[in-house]
Order: structure tokens, then sequence, then C-alpha cells
């Protein structure tokens, strides 16, 4: 992140990638999307840091890697459950053989 002030430049690095793992589950029936809750002490880091970067439905723009893939996504805080959902798409559940259950560590980078 880059801002000015007056005639000074500050720049603020952006954090490392995060760590995460869980479970897929899938939402709804046939066509249902894909999706694992991070951890919820993950999601409060997360979200202590870049709340105020949330877009529309607490929505934030990331990177994904799991295993060798990598793939732009964002993530969705739901206030249900105080957490953040994590969708996976299906170039990355085929390329990385991920279906409903399966167990998964990946990494996570906000894109501010």
């Amino acid at each position: 992140r880059v801002f000015t002030i007056g005639s000074a430049i500050i720049t603020i690095p952006s954090p490392p990638p995060y760590e995460f793992e869980g479970k897929v589950w899938r939402s709804g029936g046939k066509g249902g999307w894909y999706f694992i809750s991070l951890e919820k002490s993950l999601s409060k880091d997360i979200r202590s840091l870049h709340k105020e970067s949330e877009e529309g439905w607490g929505r934030l723009k990331a990177t994904v890697r799991i295993n060798k893939t990598e793939i732009a996504t964002a993530i969705w805080f739901d206030k249900k459950h105080d957490t953040y959902l994590l969708p996976i798409k299906a170039v990355l559940r085929k390329k990385e053989g991920i279906t409903d259950g399966s167990e998964i560590k990946g990494k996570i980078e906000i894109k501010i």
C-alpha cells in the first residue's frame, strides 16, 4: 500500500501469506459451490488488519496456493459463523484432485 500525505510518500508492505488448513464442504445440491471455512483465529487476524479494505459482503481479493496451483480469488466474511469463506474454484479442484470432504493445506495472500 502506498499513501501520500502532503509531499511525503508512505509505503506499507503487504503482510506475508497466511497459512491455512481445513475441510472442503459443498453448499447446496447439484452445482453447489465448494468452500473452506478459514479457522476463526486466522479470520480474526485477517479481519483486524484488512476490514477497511473489504468490498461488498465482506469480500477481500486474494491469491490462494494449494500444492502447486495458485489462483486469483476472493474470500467473504460470514457473519453468521464469524469466519471467512474461501471458495474452491473448479480449476483448482481439478488440478489438485480436491473433492467434498478433502482436508487441504494452503497459503492465502490478501491483495490490498
